[in-house]
């Protein structure tokens, strides 16, 4: 068994069961790796189509709460005054 989240057969088996293991690749988004007297020689992996950008990739999964351009009522260490050396 190949590491990951993948299965290892053999080219004979996946030449006699390549459509059924086209489909359940498909559905399940298993690999599986196909071997040739006992070395890998290819994947079979689930398609997955790219996106055109990165840009709006996250687009409906993150939400904003609030006013993100006001001010915060916390005053930050660097506006304080003090430095590193009083720190320590």
């Amino acid at each position: 068994m190949a590491a990951g989240n993948s299965r290892t057969i053999k080219a004979s088996e996946f030449k006699a069961k390549c459509l059924q293991l086209m489909d359940e690749v498909a559905a399940t988004g298993e690999e599986i790796v196909i071997t040739k007297n006992g070395r890998p020689v290819s994947r079979l992996l689930p398609y997955r189509k790219k996106p055109k950008s990165i840009f709006g990739i996250d687009r409906g999964k993150i939400v904003i709460l609030g006013d993100i351009m006001e001010p915060i009522d916390v005053e930050w260490e660097a506006e304080s005054g003090r430095n590193w050396d009083d720190l320590l």
